[in-house]
């Protein structure tokens, strides 16, 4: 009987891991459960299993989407409002949430389609403008487990948040139609074609480029759309004079929390499917963002003598924008290295490299996103590696991976800079981007929203 018992439990052992990466496999999206079909490559004489919902992953994605939402309104906000001084509040808080509110109708009524509808290198098609031909039990050609109403909204509040996200570079000076004017030109030629070169099996997916929640899509993206921005309305009265400290840090910790906790969604809800890759996904997030937070501050206190609460929540988006494009393809051991690296490297960003480059980024959305997405896309292709605990086959070339991961991020920084460029001039000429000085210095609630945040 024992050796009957020593039998079983050794065929367990050995059979049931196979099993769940199995399971894994199948709910995972193509890219990435493709090591795991090549693998079991000799056993394709059984037919392909048809599309079938899975009530599992589709409540994942659910459930992702919303915490999406929960890093965008409040998040973001919060954050970036606590960061501006209180004349200002309101103008922040309110150009985030209209921003969200347009670009996820403007998705549903051709951005989807032209990111996720059909073939094509820059763009896809117009076959799904006003998600045309999509019903409650249409499932998702990119994610065949879910209802494809589901893929489109999980989409929806990446579009939302990427253009939120530039906002905080030209903060406090702006005109609010001239955002909105700026968001739908930028939104049309640069969000839409970048996601769909490297989700949408574009230009950059056929050419192997690793982005696994976003590092060019959404943080080069909008890091460059923001430093162009900062450049061209110019800086604030006052800039490199007058103290413009933020009003409430109290706020940005809070809006740097819900960030942190919303971004579990954003990483581990592109795995696509409940499944090991999600749990990879999420475990990296927690590890890296720990360790950009602590290297920020060490750096920090190195730097200045004192560790700063604004620097702790700088350095956790940090972290969280660096593991962005590597979530589901690296170890957790290599997130943290890679965290400790761009905590110190979006330090560097905020400060030294902020002078050198003369803007007024505000909220240093080019020195946090711009710099942490540029550096955790290059360094993905180091960590993926399995001889460093990544999770690309054996046969993987780092240093061809490497030069992909390059070319997709110059091509993301040239892409963005022109449409940027061109955006906020046709904006310029017709609208105006900014403010008067009487406005500017009597406050965007008051000047722009008739309203105010706090009351006296």
């Amino acid at each position: 009987m024992k050796k009957l018992l020593a039998g079983l439990a050794l065929a367990a052992g050995l059979f049931a891991p196979a099993a769940w990466a199995q399971d894994d496999a199948a709910s995972a999206p193509a890219a990435i459960a493709a090591p795991a079909e090549a693998a079991s490559a000799p056993a394709e004489a059984a037919p392909a299993a048809a599309p079938k919902l899975d009530t599992g992953d589709t409540a994942w994605m659910l459930t992702s989407t919303m915490l999406v939402i929960l890093m965008t309104i409040p998040g973001l906000a919060l954050f970036y409002g606590g960061l501006a001084r209180s004349k200002n509040m309101l103008s922040v808080l309110m150009q985030v949430f209209v921003i969200f509110s347009l670009i996820t109708l403007l998705w549903a009524i051709y951005g989807y389609s032209l990111a996720f509808g059909g073939e094509g290198s820059i763009v896809a098609g117009l076959d799904k403008v006003f998600l045309k031909g999509i019903a409650a039990d249409t499932l998702s050609g990119a994610l065949p487990t879910i209802p494809e109403f589901v893929f489109v909204a999980f989409q929806s509040t990446f579009a939302a948040i990427t253009c939120a996200l530039i906002v905080g570079a030209f903060a406090e000076r702006i005109k609010f139609s001239a955002v909105l004017a700026f968001c739908v030109l930028w939104f049309t030629f640069a969000y839409v074609p970048m996601a769909h070169m490297v989700w949408g099996g574009g230009l950059l997916g056929k050419d192997g480029a690793l982005d696994f929640a976003g590092g060019t899509v959404v943080h080069i993206n909008a890091g460059i759309a923001g430093l162009v921005g900062a450049y061209l309305v110019g800086k604030r009265i006052g800039f490199g004079k007058e103290a413009m400290t933020p009003h409430s840090l109290t706020l940005t910790m809070v809006g740097a929390s819900l960030l942190w906790v919303g971004w579990f969604g954003f990483n581990a809800g592109s795995a696509g499917a409940a499944n090991g890759v999600a749990g990879l996904a999420f475990v990296n997030t927690i590890f890296a963002t720990g360790a950009a937070t602590l290297s920020w501050i060490a750096g920090e206190a190195l730097h200045k003598g004192k560790a700063s609460m604004l620097g702790a929540a700088s350095g956790a988006v940090a972290g969280l924008v660096a593991v962005t494009p590597a979530a589901g393809f690296i170890g957790p051991m290599g997130s943290i290295v890679l965290g400790l690296i761009a905590g110190l490297v979006c330090l560097w960003g905020v400060g030294g490299l902020k002078k050198m480059l003369g803007a007024d980024d505000a909220f240093d959305v080019f020195g946090v996103h711009g710099v942490g997405g540029i550096v955790g896309a290059i360094l993905t292709a180091v960590f993926a590696a399995p001889s460093l605990g990544g999770t690309q086959a054996p046969e993987y070339a780092m240093g061809a991976q490497l030069v992909v991961q390059i070319k997709s991020v110059l091509l993301t920084i040239v892409w963005s800079g022109i449409v940027s460029l061109i955006a906020y001039k046709l904006v310029d000429l017709t609208l105006g981007l900014r403010v008067t000085e009487e406005e500017e210095r009597e406050g965007l609630d008051i000047s722009s929203h008739g309203e105010t945040a706090y009351h006296k």
